[in-house]
């Protein structure tokens, strides 16, 4: 870390970086939080409100609005800035718009100083995160997309329910595009100590091997029913951005599904950015865990490596 004083600098104060914000607050994640944004009255009346909820919290973090040279001396810059998913829209048809705003981001960013760790949330988030990465020049281990770590989080949910067991002892992950081309590896899948495959094979009159699929379906489509219900997902969000902040800080060694670029792992050595499991500590993304995959799962992850990358060239071009 940059100083024994947990910094960070949020860029964008719409819902979802709020929400970061707002967990962050009530979790004590940092000790000083700043926020950055383009309308600027906005950000300060956002510092403002939040620094009116300290005398209800456990927290004594300083808050206020600032600007990119604050980002000199921050341990984390999280960004959440960009436009808004609009209903019916995929995640990749953000990406033109998302770009530009990412050009007047990144290099003020890195212009100030800053040396610490970026973690991207804006969508397409795994190409954002390339694109954040490109950008600044910096290692691939200090540039972390938010990737399908609310996926993985919202399958976990679903499969706790199905199998009525609690979701923190379903350890089970959805890897690849945060988007359409996103996938749950079941052969990884596993309830406390059985595979999940294990489980519904000797419990057929109770679970049923389709029900997967309609699980993961339903994983997949989450962000759409929410935004079809409520205009944007940003509560999920914010508090996946505000536990990887955590796993960052407090040297964790923690395991989530975020969007890194890989090293060689299933012969893939292109600068993708996917979602993929990844050891985060305090130096970022420190170790992806290669998973076994049948032959099946790895043409489908390959799949939506191609995918994000035929996107992000063309966007580059």
């Amino acid at each position: 870390m940059a100083n024994l004083k947990r910094k960070v600098v949020l860029v964008g104060t719409g819902m979802v970086g709020m929400s970061f914000a707002y967990a962050a607050l009530n979790q004590s994640v940092c000790d000083e939080l700043v926020l950055v944004d383009l309308n600027e009255v906005r950000a300060r009346g956002e510092a403002m409100d939040l620094n009116h909820g300290l005398a209800f919290s456990n927290s004594s973090m300083q808050i206020y609005f600032g600007s990119y040279a604050d980002c000199s001396d921050a341990d984390i810059v999280v960004i959440c800035a960009g436009v808004a998913q609009k209903e019916g829209e995929t995640r990749l048809q953000l990406l033109a718009r998302n770009y530009k705003v990412f050009e007047s981001i990144v290099p003020r960013v890195v212009s100030s100083g800053f040396k610490g760790i970026f973690l991207v949330a804006t969508n397409p988030v795994d190409i954002m995160t390339r694109i954040t990465y490109e950008l600044s020049g910096f290692n691939s281990a200090k540039v972390i997309g938010s990737g399908t770590t609310l996926d993985t989080a919202r399958l976990r949910y679903l499969l706790g329910s199905y199998f009525e067991v609690d979701p923190r002892h379903m350890h089970a992950y959805v890897i690849g595009e945060h988007g359409d081309s996103e996938f749950v590896p079941w052969s990884q899948a596993i309830m406390a100590v059985s595979p999940v495959y294990d489980v519904i094979a000797d419990n057929q009159n109770r679970y049923k091997f389709e029900d997967l699929d309609k699980i993961e379906e339903e994983v997949r489509t989450a962000a759409y029913q929410i935004i079809k219900a409520k205009g944007s997902t940003y509560y999920g969000i914010g508090m996946a951005i505000c536990r990887i902040v955590r796993a960052i800080f407090h040297n964790e060694n923690s395991v989530f599904t975020v969007s890194v670029r890989l090293r060689g792992e299933y012969g893939l050595r292109k600068e993708v950015f996917i979602g993929h499991p990844c050891i985060i500590n305090s130096n970022g993304a420190n170790r992806n865990l290669e998973l076994k995959l049948m032959t099946k799962e790895i043409e489908q992850f390959k799949q939506s490596y191609e995918i994000l990358d035929e996107s992000f060239l063309s966007i580059s071009k």
